[in-house]
């Protein structure tokens, strides 16, 4: 994994917003409808070549396919593996927002939320089929090539992020279910470092996983099942080195007051258990801004290194470069000029077809980071 030896790095989550072109075939695909395969194989091709080159033009040093095959960070799973079906089970909405209705309700009806089949584990969970992984893979490393960039990563859920959010009505308990999801998933993961890409975990189960599936639990049983969470994903990536790998934390990538968010110390230790070297995580939307304090005040491994949001991902506002650099300073502090990158909270195609930020200003707020970036650097070489 690169480091910022000699100024400031920049990057961001992974998802990017889809064309048209590929949120149809995505929806096709996810409704079980016909559709031309090898018209959908050229368009993934094509679209990760041009989503690559608008990444290093905007001067993201480390790129990705910006998930354009991926119907969702999650879901694109049950096109992989055996054992998921899909089914009507009732959606916990976040906890937060049940205390506003009108807020949520409108969300629903403007279209503020996302629409797309929700898997159900209802059989054993084997893999399926590789080629799409494989696929994935080669159109990355392809526009890599085309658009000149020295790194790239992939991003692949986690086990626990796929347990907590697509409902198990199969495996006896949440632990063998679990074990289950961290054997196939160590497949993917191993297939995609072995390729010479950047393996990046997604964990909103460890901390958005708070207010959604265990709104009603207690905190200690959440943090158990966190801790579960985080043996079954040390498990999956047990068999490659911890600098291949990044993880992003996340409680919710979506306007809202998000008062029901677990507070960052609560979640600090078993965060810090998890074997990736690099952590992204938010802290630039207002309700997480001011968690680097918390940073400043722990126990960070000394291999860590931190890559914080410095770009809010559900609002339209541009942020400036002097405070992108500002934040980015925060944490240079904390840990040294070493150990931070520039990121972004969370994704800006988090489901396709769905996103807060439009499409052209997403490519400004990368630029704005990269200036930002650019900044703190003069400050700090």
């Amino acid at each position: 994994m690169k480091t910022s030896v000699d100024r400031i790095l920049t990057t961001h989550v992974g998802s990017l917003p889809r064309p048209q072109n590929v949120v149809d075939y995505l929806f096709a695909e996810d409704k079980g409808e016909e559709f031309n395969r090898a018209g959908y194989d050229q368009t993934m091709r094509e679209e990760v070549t041009q989503v690559a080159k608008k990444q290093t033009t905007a001067r993201v040093d480390i790129i990705s396919d910006g998930e354009m095959s991926k119907i969702s960070y999650a879901t694109y799973i049950r096109h992989r593996l055996t054992g998921f079906e899909i089914g009507e089970v009732p959606r916990a909405t976040p906890k937060d927002l049940d205390e506003y209705p009108e807020f949520r309700d409108r969300l629903a009806q403007q279209g503020g939320t996302p629409k797309y089949h929700r898997p159900i584990c209802r059989g054993a969970i084997e893999i399926k089929d590789l080629e799409p992984l494989k696929k994935d893979i080669a159109n990355l490393k392809s526009a890599m090539a085309e658009a000149n960039a020295a790194e790239a990563f992939m991003n692949a859920a986690s086990p626990g992020v796929i347990a907590v959010f697509q409902p198990n009505q199969y495996y006896p308990s949440h632990e063998s279910y679990l074990q289950a999801l961290a054997e196939v998933m160590k497949v993917e993961y191993e297939t995609i470092v072995n390729s010479g890409l950047l393996l990046q975990v997604d964990c909103p189960d460890l901390a958005m996983g708070r207010h959604i599936k265990f709104r009603d639990a207690d905190e200690a049983e959440f943090i158990r099942n966190a801790e579960l969470q985080v043996e079954a994903l040390n498990y999956a990536l047990s068999d490659i080195p911890a600098d291949r790998v990044r993880m992003h934390l996340c409680w919710g990538n979506y306007e809202g007051p998000h008062t029901h968010d677990i507070p960052l110390p609560k979640i600090m230790p078993t965060v810090m258990k998890a074997k990736p070297q690099a952590v992204l995580f938010e802290a630039a939307n207002p309700r997480h801004a001011h968690e680097w304090q918390v940073w400043a005040e722990a126990d960070i491994p000394e291999d860590k290194i931190l890559i914080p949001g410095v770009l809010d991902t559900t609002t339209n506002f541009i942020e400036h470069p002097q405070l992108i650099a500002e934040r980015i300073l925060k944490f240079t502090d904390i840990v040294g000029r070493e150990r931070v990158m520039a990121g972004s909270d969370c994704g800006f195609g988090t489901f396709a077809g769905f996103g807060a930020v439009h499409p052209s200003i997403c490519w400004g707020k990368l630029n704005a980071m990269a200036e930002g970036a650019q900044l703190a650097s003069e400050k700090l070489w």
